[in-house]
Order: structure tokens, then sequence, then C-alpha cells
């Protein structure tokens, strides 16, 4: 079984986020980045099936070189080699168009894809990325077992899971609970070693036109000062609760 990786480049959680040019880009001086936490879980799975099942993974980005550092922990963390299309990711829709373009040239049976990336949250790479493909797709995955050309997947749905079957080639896009929190790798100094011999491609990318474009971002209001209130106090809690929170 062939199975692909897509990996997102992300600023870490608690980096401080500014914006340039007006509000229009996103500016990365000082700012950490990691694998997008849903892919992180999308790649322990797929370590998995390479060790109980054989499987080969491959990892793949749609970056310039800035994103190579997270794809070699990618490839510490045990990935067989790792493709990066050499091209700024502007929207979903072009982003999808490269990796599709990757899984056809790669015959790869299984795509594991974050359900969406922290950055920009958009969801709709995998969905598109399958029906460009033209394999079955799964979305909110939080299980995933394969026997042959099989699979069985369990995703989130409001107020539950629900189990589905379905046959590669498949398309998920996965998210925390795919596997176990305490099951997600960290790179140990062999695979650190090993990541630096394992092959890397850059790939020239698709001429492909972006449908979307950010016009400007825009920081959340800061919060009000907090008033504190003496516990025994009760009344002029209330008072402030009616009048002001206006929330009873």
């Amino acid at each position: 079984m062939k199975i692909l990786v897509c990996i997102s480049h992300v600023p870490d959680t608690t980096s401080k986020i500014n914006f340039t040019d007006g509000d229009t880009k996103f500016d990365t001086n000082g700012v950490q980045f990691v694998i997008n936490p849903n892919d992180e879980f999308g790649l322990t799975r797929a370590m998995w099936f390479k060790e109980k099942q054989g499987a080969s993974v491959d990892v793949v980005n749609v970056g310039g070189a800035e994103t190579e550092p997270t794809l070699r922990k990618a490839l510490a963390i045990g990935a067989d080699s790792a493709i990066r299309v050499n091209t700024e990711a502007t929207d979903g829709f072009a982003v999808a168009k490269q990796l599709a373009n990757v899984v056809k040239d790669g015959g790869y049976d299984l795509v594991i894809a974050g359900r969406e990336s922290i950055d920009y949250n958009g969801g709709m790479v995998p969905g598109m990325l399958a029906a460009m493909t033209g394999a079955n797709f799964v979305t909110n995955c939080i299980g995933l077992e394969v026997d042959g050309t099989n699979a069985k997947a369990v995703r989130e749905i409001d107020g539950g899971k629900e189990t589905v079957s379905t046959t590669l080639p498949l398309v998920i896009g996965g998210q925390k609970g795919l596997v176990e929190e305490s099951d997600l790798r960290i790179p140990n100094m062999r695979g650190i070693m090993m990541a630096r011999k394992k092959p890397l491609n850059v790939v020239e990318p698709l001429d492909v036109n972006a449908e979307t474009k950010a016009v400007s971002f825009e920081k959340p209001a800061p919060k009000g000062a907090v008033k504190l209130v003496d516990a025994d106090n009760i009344d002029e809690l209330v008072n402030l609760l009616h009048n002001e929170a206006k929330v009873i």
C-alpha cells in the first residue's frame, strides 16, 4: 500500500501573529512553524500502517524552501521520502490541483490529509483533492483500518460517531482522535540523522490560477477590562450582570 500524507507548514499556536502591507499579508518574522496538528495525527497513523502492514509512506507539501524543515521533521518521524511542490500555497483550489498532480503521478492508494490547517481553517483541500483524483472521501476521520483494498473509517458527526466502509483509493481528512495524543511521534536522534539521507524531491508546479484572494486580515478586538466583585457583594454582581453584561 502506498500512502501519501499531506503536510501543512503552519505557525505554532504560541506565536504572536502580525500582518503587513496594510493588513493584507501575514508577517512571518519571528514566527515558529510546525507540522499542522491534524496532519501530525495522520502521519502517526500512516506510521502504524508502515510498521504493521509494510506500507510505504511519502509526505508532500506545497510551499517554498522555507517549508523544508517541516518536511525533514516528518522524515525524522519515519516517512520514507518527501515531495515539495515549489510554489506558494495561495488558496485551497490551487493547493488541491498541485496535490492531485502528485497523487496521480505517484499512484497512491491512500492519501491522508488533515481535515483543515490551523492557519486559514479552510477545510477545502481534502474534498477537492478526492474529487480531482476520483478517490473516495471521508472527512472528520477519527479512526481508520485498511484490509487489502477495503477500508473502514470512523468519522465524527454532530452528537456522535459514524462508521463507514469504503474502498481504496481513498482520501481522508483526519483530525484529533485518529490516534491517541500519547501516541504522537517525536523525532529521536537516530530519526533525525536518517532524515538527512532520505530524499526530498522538489517538483515544479502546474500552471494554476488561484480562485480566491485574501483581501485583508483583522485581529480579534482586545478583551475589555475585568471587574472584580467582592465575594460577599452579591447585589453588585447581580446589578453588573443585569445592567452592563445584560446576560440576566
